[in-house]
């Protein structure tokens, strides 16, 4: 129940720099970095589901039935006949232009913002209604551009520039969250078997899902007669894990980087057998004629090309979208997390606590604890210096603001394209996968012969 000391803290949130927490005293106090990148992060997967309904004909469709004179609505608010220009990929390049342009502008807002005692920390931590509000004007100011057409294909280019940008840091936090898996762990080891125990199996368990995978699509992705490019990628990249796998335990590796081990190749090889089954999902269907019959070939098994399997696997795509996103905007702007990519020679974090949820961040309570009456308390710990970059994080939301027009609207092919379709055969999508796998490998294989070309960098 909301209390009304807590109606006014969410109020002095809402409109004021009080950072926002819960209306639940039962709930453990969190710090106001966190709370700021959740109302951002909130933001952000609001946009995206807006993204989401307008690529989709069946909502607008179920909104015409649902809502009584909906056409009439529709022509009075100068959208056209039944809002076709509220739907559709050009309403997604509007809706997410305006979103970018707000996430850039924060971004250079805060540059070199150091603590959260100035006010443009302040801004950036509070006055969320305010940037609510701020944040639909920008998406509603979009669809007032002049010259349409050419700006939607400028922003078609600078979109594919920008996704693309927003892969790599992904990419980037890929490599990182393995290696911060495997130190965080490691560091139990000596103190706990329980945490060697944990490490083999993980890493059993990555590498048999791999090996899982890539013999499931051996099996049904490549054909005797067709399918070449599914065989020859399917080779190079299970070759390229196995690689960086003995590469991982190498002795000079080894040597360099004590905590090199197993699994973060397992993670790694795990990613790349998930990228390389999303590109051949991707292709363009191929058919072989058998006994006079033209036969669809190297397809998904399981889907009969039912509306109802289309929709499951439209749903676990979307849902997988989303959480890579925000995982990535969360966690690859923070301080540790560029430090975990740098490796140095024989070093050991003395200081590092293992943990199951390594991820979430340390537990440390530095800063002042607010406490709210009926409400979750609040611990400022920017005070005396940030937690993460600001102006890096609304970049990281910028990029993927590009990265989720492109991916919702099918890259380059967007004219005819329908969430529904999302997982359809698409060239472009195919290449961009399949280049997604070799940047991981070729990252996660430079944090590990990068320390022998530069020594004397690495050193402790």
């Amino acid at each position: 129940m909301c209390t009304p000391l807590c109606c006014l803290s969410q109020l002095a949130c809402c409109c004021g720099s009080a950072a926002c927490s819960c209306c639940c005293n039962c709930c453990p106090k969190i710090k106001q970095s966190t709370s700021t990148r959740i109302m951002y992060a909130f933001y952000f997967l609001l946009v995206t589901i807006v993204c989401c309904v307008m690529m989709s004909p069946t909502v607008g469709e179920a909104l015409g039935e649902a809502i009584p004179f909906y056409s009439q609505m529709c022509e009075t608010i100068n959208a056209g006949e039944n809002c076709k220009t509220l739907v559709g990929y050009s309403a997604v390049y509007k809706v997410c232009f305006g979103m970018s342009c707000f996430f850039l502008f924060f971004s250079l807002f805060t540059i070199r913002i150091r603590s959260s005692t100035g006010c443009r920390a302040a801004i950036h931590n509070g006055f969320w209604l305010l940037k609510f509000i701020l944040l639909v004007g920008c998406c509603a100011g979009g669809f007032f551009l002049p010259e349409e057409k050419t700006f939607l294909q400028v922003w078609l280019y600078i979109g594919a520039m920008g996704g693309f940008c927003f892969l790599l840091i992904q990419l980037r936090l890929l490599v990182e969250f393995a290696h911060r898996w495997s130190t965080n762990w490691m560091s139990g080891v000596k103190y706990n078997r329980f945490w060697y125990a944990s490490l083999a199996f993980m890493t059993l368990m990555l590498f048999s899902i791999a090996v899982g995978a890539v013999v499931f699509m051996a099996i049904y992705y490549t054909h005797p007669e067709a399918c070449f490019d599914n065989k020859l990628f399917l080779g190079i990249n299970a070759s390229l894990c196995f690689v960086i796998s003995l590469l991982a335990i190498s002795p000079w590796i080894q040597k360099l980087q004590p905590q090199s081990g197993l699994l973060q190749p397992g993670v790694i090889s795990v990613y790349v057998m998930y990228l390389t089954f999303s590109a051949f999902s991707s292709k363009p269907k191929e058919t072989v004629e058998v006994d006079g019959v033209n036969q669809t070939v190297c397809v998904f098994p399981f889907n009969s090309g039912t509306e109802s399997d289309q929709r499951i696997v439209s749903i676990l795509g979307t849902t997988l979208l989303f959480a890579c996103i925000l995982y990535s905007c969360l966690t690859s702007t923070t301080r540790r997390s560029s430090a975990a990519l740098r490796v140095y020679r024989n070093s050991e974090p003395e200081t590092e606590r293992a943990r199951c949820c390594f991820c979430c961040g340390d537990d440390s309570e530095d800063g002042d604890e607010e406490k709210r009456s009926g409400a979750q308390n609040v611990v400022y710990d920017e005070k005396e210096r940030t937690v993460y970059g600001y102006a890096y994080f609304h970049f990281v939301f910028f990029l993927g603001s590009l990265y989720v027009m492109m991916t919702v609207t099918n890259w380059f092919h967007y004219a005819d394209h329908e969430i529904e379709k999302m997982l359809e055969g698409s060239p472009s999508v195919f290449w961009i996968k399949m280049a997604s796998c070799w940047v991981c490998l070729f990252l996660y294989m430079w944090t590990l012969i990068v320390p022998m070309i530069f020594p004397e960098r690495f050193e402790a």
